[in-house]
C-alpha cells in the first residue's frame, strides 16, 4: 500500500524492468472479457451480466451496496448494470424490511432460466482458457491475482 502521508515517493534506483503491471492487467481483462462475450453471445448475456446474476444467486437478497463491495465495483456502475437486468426481467428489487432506503436484489425465475441457458456458453469459454493456458498455469495465475485482491 502507498504511504498515507504526503511525502513524495522516493525514486527507485533502478526503474522497473517490466511494463506497467496495472496497464497490462487492465488490457488483458478487456481482451478476456471480449473473448468471453463472444462465447456468451448466443445467450444474449455479456459475461459481466452473467457474473452479476450468478453472484446475486449465491447471495439472495443482497443489497446493491453489498453487491458493489463484493464485486469491487463502484455502486453507480452496479446500479446501472442492474437496471439493464431489471428491464430484461432478470432481477427484481425489494425494500429491506428494516430500512426502506436499502434495496434487496433477487434473481427472478426468468433470470434463473437465462443463467441456465448461458452457463454452457460460459463453460465453453472456460474450457477454451484451459486449452490456451493449461490448468496448472490458470491455478498459478489465480493464486497470484488473489494476492492482489485486498
Amino acid at each position: 500500500m502507498p504511504p498515507d502521508d504526503d511525502r513524495q515517493a522516493k525514486q527507485p534506483e533502478n526503474n522497473a524492468q517490466f511494463p506497467c503491471l496495472c496497464a497490462v492487467i487492465r488490457k488483458t481483462g478487456r481482451s478476456l472479457t471480449k473473448q468471453y462475450d463472444q462465447y456468451m453471445k448466443p445467450s444474449g448475456l455479456k459475461v459481466t451480466q452473467f457474473s452479476m446474476l450468478v453472484n446475486i444467486m449465491r447471495n439472495p437478497g443482497i443489497a446493491v451496496s453489498e453487491l458493489a463491495k463484493l464485486l469491487l465495483m463502484d455502486q453507480t456502475t452496479v446500479t446501472r448494470n442492474l437496471r439493464v437486468l431489471e428491464k430484461s426481467g432478470y432481477v427484481s428489487f425489494n425494500p429491506d424490511e428494516s430500512d426502506n432506503r436499502i434495496r434487496r436484489i433477487q434473481v427472478t425465475e426468468t433470470g434463473q432460466a437465462k443463467v441456465d441457458e448461458a452457463r454452457p456458453y460460459w463453460e465453453l469459454a472456460q474450457l477454451e482458457m484451459v486449452r490456451i493456458l493449461g490448468r496448472e498455469e490458470i491455478d498459478c495465475m489465480l493464486g497470484n491475482l488473489g494476492k492482489l485482491n485486498t
